[in-house]
């Protein structure tokens, strides 16, 4: 009696386990929605495009102009989307969006993406593509949405996404909200292979470069230049205020990049943000010092001198801190924090033994 008390709960529990983690959809087991389809599944091409959130796309091209399309994922009480990009960007795409309401009805909406604000992203009934037979049905907590493209040959580029959970659209306008999580690819239709894509990584890493560069190499370099080789005037002065030049137009250009990669992710990267425009308000104050400073023999010339020199440290120092936060927060990776360091350690050291000189003059 005992053993069999013990055994009956972990039976249980076994078969639950076993069931949940059948219920999830995959490329490799049989679909359970086969029936209720608008279209038939046995040629369907079946890819795993986002395994982190289990999104399955299998599709077909059934004539010369109709793809059939099966999306499956599970049911989070959020909406799922695809959408069929000409450039990988969210901007310009179609999406077909779908969600199980509580009552567990389902509803399927066909959006076109203006812009990045909700106005701007409306439902739709043909866009910049034209559906064929469509349903949605979900079973064992699992999404299915089927739907057919009237179209020679679809976009390559799709982009999938998620939405915030119990945040579903309503009537009458059916508005969705910000999406929890996104992803772009680029589909093989032949050969069912794809790629993750990041149509903005060219201007993530612009954004990273311009300002490791100018905020946080040149003007250390300048401010070297400016305390060691003063015993060449006026050579010292000149690249001092070119190297400063430099780096200053860089990292505006930087926080531009910044500005415009935040608008389009709609990231929440308010104390990188803060910290870049602080950089660069101190950047604007050493302009203007520098247009504005007074002679050399003026009595005021030793505390220009000293504002110059404490607001200059300060900058280069935040740009270091902001500049470690960033690669942080873009996920660049350990080679990007080992590559600055590397510079900032040899800066360091070539200052040390500068001063080190220096002192042994004095």
């Amino acid at each position: 009696m005992k053993g069999s008390f013990i055994f009956s709960p972990s039976f249980l529990i076994l078969v639950l386990f076993f069931g949940a983690a059948n219920s999830q959809d995959s490329c490799n087991s049989p679909l359970s929605v086969e029936r209720s389809l608008p279209f038939d599944t046995a040629s369907l091409q079946c890819v795993s495009v986002w395994p982190s959130q289990s999104f399955i796309l299998r599709y077909q091209q059934a004539s010369t102009n109709v793809w059939n399309f099966l999306l499956s994922a599970p049911n989070t009480n959020a909406y799922i989307g695809i959408g069929f990009s000409p450039n990988g960007k969210m901007v310009g795409s179609t999406a077909i969006v779908g969600w199980v309401q509580p009552d567990t009805t389902t509803d399927m909406k066909m959006y076109y993406l203006g812009a990045q604000s909700p106005d701007q992203v409306i439902v739709v009934k043909e866009g910049n593509l034209k559906l064929g037979n469509s349903s949605m049905n979900v079973q064992s907590n699992q999404i299915y949405m089927a739907f057919q493209l009237i179209v020679d040959a679809p976009e390559k580029q799709l982009i999938y996404s998620v939405g915030q959970r119990n945040r579903l659209p309503s009537g009458p306008d059916y508005a969705l909200t910000q999406h929890q999580d996104q992803i772009s690819t680029l589909l093989n239709y032949a050969t069912g292979q794809f790629q993750k894509e990041n149509p903005d990584a060219s201007l993530k890493r612009s954004h990273g470069i311009l300002n490791m560069v100018g905020w946080g190499i040149l003007m250390p370099i300048g401010v070297l230049v400016a305390r060691h080789m003063r015993q060449w005037d006026p050579i010292w002065f000149y690249s001092h205020s070119i190297i400063q030049s430099c780096g200053f137009v860089l990292g505006v250009a930087g926080v531009i990049c910044g500005i415009v990669l935040e608008d389009r992710l709609g990231a929440n990267v308010n104390k990188h943000k803060g910290l870049g425009i602080f950089i660069l308000t101190l950047g604007c104050l050493q302009v203007i010092a520098f247009l504005a400073r007074p002679d050399k023999e003026s009595k005021v010339r030793k505390y220009w001198n000293w504002y110059h020199f404490s607001v200059g440290r300060i900058l280069i120092f935040l740009a270091a801190v902001n500049v470690f936060y960033g690669i942080h927060l873009g996920n660049a990776g350990t080679g990007w924090n080992a590559g600055f360091a590397v510079v900032l350690v040899t800066l360091f050291i070539v200052g040390a033994i500068l001063e080190l000189r220096m002192w042994k003059r004095k």
